[in-house]
């Protein structure tokens, strides 16, 4: 099992995704600060991952809180949350993991006078949300893996495995785990997906660990693959989901979908309810990362581009609800109409 993130007695550890796949280290996070730090700089990423994340961290910055009453930690709190709110605008599990706090605090007010009884509710919901994390992403996988014929090949952009969620089993790639675990033969092609490498230094790393057949191409490959007949189907992961179906997802996803229209090879999301924010009408009102240009002018300290040129440097882009085949959560697969199908598996 890939454990991207723990809850340990000295603190938060975490998997540096960063320098992936030629080393293997863990970071030990001592408050909720560094967790937040960690976030920001994609030491951690993936909706689900950051979501699971982020409620350790306020759990930790709750234990070190040093208030003496309910209403000095609720301060505290407040504070904490807008810092880590502050960190990755777009994936939409971060604001609800947030909210899931600040509602167990609000319980915890209403139940006891016991400001460490509340620290320790605390602590008991962010360890729930790690474990819902994983079930949510097992049974995701079993949905999915339905969909998926023996003997398939899916290409899948960015890392949606078990590294972009609390561990084990991944989205997307539970997907793909999922079709493998319910005795199908498949196989992943990989886009390389720049500028951060997610699919080349992350997907390739974790599904050769698992030993699923997988193939890297660059971003720039994957309309020549299905032309050529190499795809069947496309499974990608999603960090917000509109109430209409449009997916925010890594830049270059609309590229893959609308390519897969084009040679009539199914495209399909995979994400927990948790990803699906039904507050807004449309990938329109979805916030986009901007990220430092230096993700695309450099790998590493190779530096690829002269400077003092611009660079427009989006994380995510929107994929519109008519590309989509279906989208696959963890209480079943809703297709279009979306509005009406996302809303049903919420009432279930």
């Amino acid at each position: 099992m890939i454990k991207t993130v723990e809850w340990t007695s000295e603190g938060v550890r975490m998997l540096d995704q960063r320098i992936l796949p030629t080393e293997e280290k863990y970071l030990i996070l001592r408050s909720y600060e560094e967790v937040a730090e960690a976030i920001k700089k994609m030491v951690v990423r993936g909706a689900p991952a950051i979501g699971v994340s982020a409620a350790m961290g306020l759990a930790l910055g709750a234990r070190q809180s040093v208030g003496t009453s309910i209403a000095d930690l609720e301060f505290d709190f407040d504070h904490m949350c807008e810092v880590m709110g502050a960190t990755r605008p777009t994936a939409v599990n971060l604001f609800w993991a947030i909210e899931r706090m600040r509602a167990r605090l609000r319980r915890a007010k209403a139940e006891t006078d016991d400001v460490e009884e509340a620290k320790h509710q605390l602590v008991d919901e962010a360890l729930k949300i790690f474990d819902e994390d994983i079930e949510s992403n097992r049974s995701l996988g079993r949905f999915g893996g339905e969909l998926i014929q023996d003997g398939a090949t899916v290409l899948t952009h960015c890392n949606a495995g078990a590294l972009a969620t609390a561990g084990d089993y991944g989205t997307a790639l539970g997907v793909v785990r999922g079709a493998r675990d319910a005795g199908k033969r498949v196989a992943v092609i990989a886009d390389e997906t720049r500028p951060f490498l997610q699919g080349a230094r992350l997907t390739a790393w974790e599904l050769s660990k698992d030993e699923i057949p997988v193939t890297l191409i660059t971003d720039n490959m994957a309309g020549h693959v299905m032309k050529q007949g190499k795809v069947d189907v496309v499974v990608v992961g999603a960090d917000r989901i509109a109430r209409n179906g449009d997916t925010a997802n890594k830049i270059g996803t609309y590229m893959v979908a609308v390519l897969a229209r084009q040679h009539d090879i199914p495209f399909y999301v995979a994400a927990p309810l948790s990803t699906i924010d039904l507050s807004i009408r449309s990938g329109e009102e979805i916030p986009i990362e901007e990220r430092d240009s230096r993700e695309v002018t450099h790998v590493g300290q190779q530096q690829l581009a002269p400077e003092g040129i611009e660079v427009h440097n989006p994380a995510f882009d929107v994929t519109p609800n008519e590309l989509i085949t279906a989208i696959i959560t963890d209480k079943g697969v809703a297709r279009p109409p979306f509005e009406e199908s996302l809303q049903r598996l919420f009432a279930d």
